[in-house]
């Protein structure tokens, strides 16, 4: 064995400590987003001009659906122009600005320009910041590239849960200028991290309109898309529901009783902090599940990918089932205690481990090495996929006269009928194709 396969490439302690950052800037800003807009939005004389809760879902969705859109076209700028690392940066200072805008001005006007260089800036980096990392690597050291995958993923789980737990604080006590602008100061720090390790980074130049079309147009850059279209279309039902975590279950958390009382401990939790609990039960559930659950459900079924997504989905559709029982509670006048929702969110984190994670590896091993980006930003599209429908379904829920097409608990089941419908398309899907359509490509072969 070389000593090179010990040694790690110079460039990774920026790259995790840049993602630390990030993450926490960009889930910090989207904790309280429904919160600002309910509760602090103003117009340009300074006065409250609040949103109502259907309103206030449809921008948090429709801002979440376009920060999963642009991902497309960074991938495309990274791979075809300019490469990985002038993209990343140059998104950066785009995202920094959006952050300045949120923190200067509480109007609709600073919301909807910050949103959109955010939506810019965080999607347009996406597809190329864990591709960056994996360019770190030559073959000689490339046995340490889960290592630093499971960092990097630390990191960003790390970084979003001390985020949602601080900046819902710092909008409460401080208000909107200081929690925007604190996650604000956090981007800055990671891009200038980000920018303090070019000279250590290994830099993978771009490969060229031509090069890149006849990547796309071969024959397993269309089997790719042709394979994952159908299954990430019903993806996208799972994120309809899961984004929900920023929007409507924060909505319903400020109508539960949110005081914790373990009897040597008690303690209240504010409605956007609950949603720190997914990233904690992350970092929780990755080895669990690798070392206990999947081991012990292939006793009893080979759980091939579709499977995996299959289980997610009815999973998805269980969370919002509670979700609709809880809603009935608040509608009868009771006040249940938000220990209901921790349920609501270790269920629908198992279904993130089961969905997310699986549909992630579809994505990296059906692409050929030059498409790696574009592929994961397809995969992306699936999350904006879902969110338009929800930001679609919230858009029109709203009548004229504020009489709402989907009330109270009937809103959470409509959702939960959705993802049942698409567990059972995926489950006739995993009947029919089984492994054959999953096989690993050749290039991605050792």
């Amino acid at each position: 064995m070389s000593t090179s396969d010990h040694k790690m490439p110079k460039g990774i302690s920026y790259i995790i400590g840049n993602e630390f950052a990030e993450r926490f800037s960009f889930y910090g800003m989207k904790a309280i987003l429904v919160v600002f807009m309910t509760k602090y939005l103003v117009d340009s004389s300074g006065n409250l001009a609040l949103m109502s809760e259907s309103e206030s879902n449809f921008w948090y969705h429709t801002f979440v659906m376009f920060t999963y859109f642009t991902p497309l076209i960074g991938a495309i700028i990274s791979d075809v122009f300019l490469g990985k690392y002038k993209t990343i940066i140059y998104l950066s200072i785009v995202y920094c600005l959006g952050h300045l805008a949120l923190a200067l001005d509480e109007t609709r006007l600073g919301l909807t320009i910050g949103l959109t260089l955010i939506a810019m800036g965080s999607g347009g980096i996406k597809p190329c910041v864990s591709a960056h990392v994996g360019d770190q690597f030559s073959s000689d050291n490339k046995g340490l590239l889960n290592v630093v995958f499971k960092y990097f993923y630390l990191a960003i789980n790390l970084g979003s849960v001390i985020s949602m737990l601080l900046t819902p604080l710092l909008l409460s006590w401080y208000g909107p200028h200081v929690a925007f602008g604190v996650p604000g100061l956090l981007m800055l720090v990671a891009t200038i991290l980000f920018w303090a390790g070019r000279n250590e980074f290994i830099a993978i130049k771009p490969v060229g309109p031509k090069k890149y079309w006849e990547a796309l147009t071969s024959d397993q850059g269309k089997k790719a898309i042709t394979n994952l279209v159908p299954v990430y279309l019903l993806v996208a039902l799972f994120w309809a529901i899961f984004d929900q975590t920023g929007s409507a279950l924060v909505h319903q958390a400020d109508k539960m009783n949110r005081l914790v009382d373990f009897g040597f401990l008690q303690f209240e939790l504010l409605p956007s902090q609950v949603q720190a609990i997914n990233p904690f039960l992350v970092i929780l559930f990755i080895p669990l599940f690798t070392f206990s659950i999947y081991p012990f459900l292939e006793k009893f079924l080979s759980l091939s990918g579709l499977r995996k997504i299959t289980i997610g989905m009815f999973l998805g559709a269980l969370s919002f089932v509670i979700c609709a029982l809880v809603q009935n509670q608040i509608d009868l006048g009771n006040n249940p205690s938000i220990l209901l929702q921790v349920v609501v969110y270790i269920i629908l984190t198992a279904a993130e481990i089961f969905v997310s994670i699986t549909a992630l590896e579809m994505a990296y091993t059906q692409a050929p090495n030059s498409l790696k980006s574009f592929i994961m930003s397809f995969y992306l599209l699936s999350v904006a996929l879902g969110n338009f429908i929800t930001a679609f379904i919230n858009g029109i829920n709203e009548q004229a006269d504020g009489s709402l097409l989907l009330e109270g608990s009937s809103y959470y089941w409509f959702f939960a009928g959705l993802a049942v419908i698409a567990g059972f398309m995926l489950l006739i899907m995993s009947a029919r194709y089984k492994e054959v359509l999953f096989v690993q490509p050749e290039e991605m072969r050792e």
